[in-house]
């Protein structure tokens, strides 16, 4: 019988086969030598090793480490799995609930990838041999805190598990792992005292502040744990304040709060508090007004008074009441109590970002108090509105001169005047032009947005500039609509002139002959024109004559296109030339005759072109002219008018002479 020597391992990946020569002899016998083949093949079982913290790594306060594997026993290389004697886990008593703390994985050694490790502890099964932990194993080896967490302790707590592993062939081992459950080291949540005792008189408000609590610790949130349903009173769960919920009258109740860590609610302390709400023969003093509803100007200058609060105190002690001043921030900037009397802190500038973002309306609430072993108060609202002064005329514009063409059409911008206000709203004005529009003004001004318009025809040889007067009138900046503030702004419009002269050309009828030749284009002739003094350049085009497209004008000069003609013809071309493309189109015709003869037609000898004047014959040029056309109303109140101006200085003249 052959056996394994003990405490031998195989490993298959070094030695596969080992060569046994055994020797066997009888008595009397000789002796007889045999070889024994012993081969190694891999094979796979699970083997604990070294206890767990010989290896891997540990987790400390709410972390896990890994620290047991299983390995194939022909490697040879053992892989820490479950010793006896176990490993040693230390964490804090404050970790969170089902927190991992440990965690049994096969740890990657020569020849496996991510993915074969990944998919070893599938193949293996994990069992706790003993129940008597609040600890939890997995189903893949994960050690976790209890569900509720630990019990903050001022002890070290030790839970010991012995963890039994088995792969799918039925091969297992087992092991231990210590948790210590050290103390915590954050501050507990405590109340001071156990139990308080708190007074309130009758009469409490319903949200008045009754009393606080406070516990020291992290993250303390507040709960009232008895009565379940309470009726006269609620906790605020982060500040600890308790307020009524209905007006108090005589009665006693009992309050159970509870203090915890909303992070570990295992953490927590109670305080029990005895509130009593105690009868009280004083009354809250009354005051005339109730309600303060005032309005004042932006101009109340400050220390004014704005209301007098006459209170009385039902104790007959009328020294004993006291005034303060609650609210936003804003109304206790701007306001104070001196006394009984409310008054102005500092100006109330209706004009100001400050007084438009409160929508120009302050509220604040006046709290009269009465002293007394139990002091009672009576609170008045009080609401002051802020209203608009006109206090700043309108600003003119710097710089508001315009230019102008002449040739401007009827309702063009010439600019706009930009005036400008200081008070609220900014901006708000109303434009008008001093002496209104007329054949001496031909402008108009856009009463809301100042743009000024072309209204009348304009002449640069009687106007060179028009100096208009622009009043400037504010709106909407005081209470009173009748108080308006206006200014008078000089606003210079200067014409431009436009030169439009027509062109001039000599002479302004020609008689042409030419022989119509073969191949390219043929000179006809070059008109002589002369545009405005300016040197603009001249346009030409041939207004008529050309039907049949034998001519062609490029510039100032006249080309025949030959074509095969029958006989001798004679064509009669009218050119246009204008001057500037800017200016309303003034324009000069130039009247062409021209006689084509074929080169095959015989004709007197002749080797130049002979230029004949002929009669002028009359040319009708129309010319369109933009004109002020005004209705006959006008006329007429423009007419009875000048006949009244007419005759009331006739009669300042004569009373004159009289004197």
């Amino acid at each position: 019988q052959v056996t394994l020597r003990a405490g031998v391992e195989l490993d298959a990946q070094r030695v596969n086969q080992y060569t046994l020569t055994l020797w066997a002899a009888c008595p009397g016998e000789e002796e007889v030598e045999e070889r024994l083949f012993v081969q190694v093949t891999a094979g796979q079982v699970l083997r604990c090793d070294a206890p767990f913290a010989s290896k891997g790594r540990r987790w400390g306060a709410g972390g896990a480490g890994w620290k047991g594997s299983w390995v194939p026993a022909s490697t040879g290389v053992p892989w820490p799995c479950c010793a006896a004697g176990g490993d040693v886990v230390q964490v804090s008593a404050d970790v969170g609930p089902r927190t991992p703390l440990y965690l049994v994985l096969p740890q990657p050694f020569g020849g496996l990838t991510v993915a074969t490790i990944l998919l070893l502890p599938v193949s293996l099964q994990f069992r706790l041999r003993n129940q008597n932990t609040p600890l939890t194993l997995t189903h893949r080896g994960l050690v976790l805190a209890p569900a509720r967490g630990f019990n903050p302790s001022k002890d070290t707590q030790t839970f010991r598990l012995e963890i039994e592993v088995m792969d799918r062939h039925g091969h297992n081992c087992s092991g231990a792992v210590t948790v210590e459950v050290l103390p915590s080291r954050r501050p507990s949540v405590t109340f001071l005292e156990p139990q308080r005792e708190v007074t309130v008189p009758e009469g409490t408000r319903p949200l008045e502040v009754v009393t606080q609590v406070h516990a020291s610790g992290d993250n303390v949130r507040y709960a009232i744990l008895a009565p379940v349903a309470p009726t006269l009173f609620t906790i605020d769960e982060v500040t600890g304040e308790i307020r009524s919920t209905r007006q108090l009258e005589v009665a006693h109740a009992r309050l159970l709060v509870r203090a915890y860590n909303a992070l570990y609610p295992s953490d927590h302390d109670t305080v029990t508090l005895n509130i009593t709400v105690q009868r009280t023969g004083q009354q809250a003093p009354s005051c005339v007004p109730a309600i303060s509803v005032s309005q004042v100007p932006e101009t109340v200058s400050p220390g004014s008074t704005l209301v007098t609060l006459r209170c009385t105190n039902p104790a007959g002690a009328e020294d004993c009441l006291r005034y303060a001043l609650e609210g936003p921030p804003a109304s206790l900037s701007h306001f104070h109590m001196e006394g009984p009397r409310l008054q102005v802190n500092t100006t109330l500038d209706y004009d100001s970002e400050a007084v438009a973002a409160a929508g120009f309306q302050f509220t604040a609430t006046v709290v009269v108090t009465a002293g007394g072993q139990a002091p009672q108060s009576t609170r008045v609202p009080v609401l002051v509105t802020v209203t608009p002064v006109n206090e700043f005329p309108p600003t003119c514009p710097s710089g508001a001169d315009f230019t102008v063409l002449e040739t401007a059409a009827f309702g063009s911008v010439v600019g706009r005047v930009a005036g400008t206000d200081r008070d609220y709203p900014p901006d708000s004005l109303e434009y008008s032009l001093e002496g209104g529009t007329g054949p001496t003004q031909p402008f108009s001004i856009d009463t809301r947005t100042g743009e000024i318009r072309v209204v009348g025809p304009l002449d640069s040889q009687r106007h060179k500039s028009y100096r208009l007067t622009v009043r400037l009138t504010d709106t909407r900046n005081d209470l009173d609509p009748a108080n308006r503030l206006s200014r008078l702004c000089d606003t210079v419009v200067r014409l431009q002139a436009v030169l439009n002269q027509a062109p001039v050309c000599t002479p302004e009828v020609q008689e042409l002959r030419i022989t119509a030749g073969l191949g390219g284009r043929q000179l006809v002739t070059r008109l002589a024109c002369q545009g405005s003094p300016s040197g603009a350049t001249l346009a030409y085009a041939i207004a008529g004559g050309n039907e049949d497209g034998r001519f062609r004008l490029e510039g100032n000069t006249l080309f025949y296109l030959p074509d095969e003609l029958a006989g001798p013809r004679t064509f009669v071309l009218l050119v246009e030339v204008w001057g500037s493309p800017n200016a309303p189109r003034s324009s000069t015709v130039v009247a062409l005759v021209v006689h084509v003869t074929p080169r095959t037609t015989p004709v007197p000898p002749s080797t130049t072109t002979q230029h004949t004047t002929l009669q002028k014959e009359p040319l009708v040029i129309t010319r369109t002219e933009v004109m002020w056309n005004p209705p006959a109303w006008f006329v007429v109140v423009l007419t009875v008018s000048s006949a009244l101006l007419l005759a009331i200085l006739c009669c300042t003249a004569r009373n004159l002479l009289c004197r």
